[in-house]
């Protein structure tokens, strides 16, 4: 319940710092060219019965503006006067035009209005990216320094590719990093997209040709996945009274095969415990007791291995686990820190945001795929992306990493959204003809549609993950 607890509020506070300078950005322009903001609010307050729906709200002497705070924790807005926008407000645009309304000003004034927001999205993710590293720097583990290299699938040994190669570049770009997580998927986006891959292997360079078109959602979700850190089958530590440990597995011991398969990782162990995994949920109902493995451990200092057999251990919803937990090499490989000063931070940091968004937008295609449409994900999934403890370097990186996002989202052309208003702005600058406000409202309101069918599908993904059907 801590972890929940925690990770809600780092979601939170991201989600409220985005919203308002968001909707500050709007919010600028708007009072720049003198047109009138009615409502600056973060959260929706749609009304329930009698209740307006604030939680806070006030407004300054000789303000046109009301500031507050709604209920509904999904954004936030800031309503133009003037603007067809998400209120539907058609008894203000019913009445005669006035000058200090949006549709009065002209087009470019009004292009600037609605690009404010995704503006200034995206210059806040750079700035973010640029304090990051000059609070903190970088500190990374070069992808030349992992020493064992990686463990590949058999998709990948039929292209060329070895366990123990260390890749270290994808047509002539060199891979920054090989650890889990971004730099992990940054190196395998590279290689999806390669036509020579340069790899270390046993201290000498070898090319491998590739494709250029790999799937990069089946080489991350595959089972195994193409590539994945090597991690020896060395045990690292049992807890005391699991099974395991009543098994007699001790610290340092070595596992040579499961259930009579040859291994020497912990990437193949997994490997056989994912094959029972499966063959268990799908006979559950016919059975409940959990299944066994057997294992063959060399002790450290035993003439010869030993054969034992260990139940596996239920863990979070449909998955289950051995109960060891092994070494982990990258805490011995030699990292590399990189301070910046103000200055060189900058350019650094524009450089990775930039290189994010690139990520980022390049990915999108895949979900437009089954496999990819499955991975959508709303608030859960979003939440679970910062740490299980409060961690203020991770908190920024995951910030600037929204920022970016919702700086892209929005400027789709899709109705409801700023991209929309910049498509039919766009057209009448060209066109000098304005789309008439019926247009304008009808298109709002399949937008907005859109938008909230896209929700509830994003949430009943994370809902059908939790629940294990996913």
């Amino acid at each position: 319940m801590e972890v929940f607890l925690i990770r809600v509020l780092q979601f939170m506070l991201a989600i409220s710092i985005l919203v308002l300078l968001h909707e500050g950005g709007h919010f600028f322009f708007a009072k720049l060219f003198g047109v009138r903001v009615d409502k600056f609010y973060l959260f929706f307050d749609p009304s329930i019965w009698k209740w307006k729906g604030s939680l806070f709200k006030f407004k300054p002497k000789n303000s046109d503006t009301t500031y507050g705070v709604g209920w509904l924790p999904l954004g936030g807005y800031c309503k133009i006067a003037g603007m067809i926008d998400e209120s539907f407000d058609k008894e203000q645009m019913a009445q005669p035009e006035q000058p200090w309304e949006f549709r009065s000003k002209p087009a470019w004034q009004r292009l600037l209005i609605m690009i404010g927001g995704v503006l200034v999205n995206f210059l806040l993710a750079l700035f973010i990216y640029s304090m990051v590293l000059f609070w903190w720097g970088d500190t990374y583990i070069p992808a030349s320094n992992t020493e064992l290299g990686m463990k590949f699938n058999k998709e990948a040994k039929a292209l060329g590719f070895q366990d123990h190669d260390i890749i270290i570049a994808a047509d002539g770009d060199s891979i920054k990093s090989l650890e889990w997580g971004s730099h992990l998927s940054n190196a395998l986006r590279a290689v999806s997209t390669a036509k020579e891959v340069t790899v270390l292997r046993g201290g000498k360079e070898v090319k491998i040709s590739t494709p250029g078109n790999l799937d990069l959602l089946d080489m991350i979700s595959g089972s195994p996945a193409f590539a994945m850190p090597f991690m020896p089958a060395v045990v690292d530590s049992v807890i005391p009274g699991s099974n395991p440990a009543k098994a007699g597995i001790r610290q340092g011991d070595v596992v040579l095969a499961v259930n009579g398969h040859a291994v020497d990782s912990w990437n193949e162990i997994t490997d056989q415990v994912g094959i029972m995994e499966d063959v268990y949920n799908s006979q559950k109902d016919a059975q409940t007791v959990l299944p066994t493995a057997t294992i063959v451990v060399q002790h450290e200092g035993a003439d010869k291995p030993d054969t034992v057999s260990v139940q596996l251990t239920k863990l979070e919803k449909d998955r289950l686990g051995i109960g060891l937990i092994f070494e982990n090499p990258y805490r011995n490989y030699q990292e590399r820190h990189i301070d910046y000063n103000i200055f060189s931070s900058i350019p650094a940091g524009i450089a990775h945001g930039a290189q994010t968004l690139v990520s980022y937008v390049s990915d999108l295609k895949y979900v437009f795929t089954p496999k990819g449409f499955k991975s959508l994900g709303g608030f859960g999934a979003i939440g679970s992306l910062f740490p299980a403890q409060w961690d203020w370097h991770r908190f920024w990186e995951m910030t600037a990493f929204l920022s970016i996002i919702l700086a892209f989202m929005n400027i789709l052309p899709i109705p409801a959204l700023d991209g929309g208003h910049v498509l039919f702005l766009c057209y009448e600058i060209v066109t000098r003809r304005k789309p008439s406000e019926d247009f304008l409202i009808k298109a709002e309101y399949v937008g907005f549609g859109l938008l909230i069918l896209l929700m509830v599908i994003a949430n009943l993904n994370d809902i059908l993950r939790w629940l294990g059907y996913m």
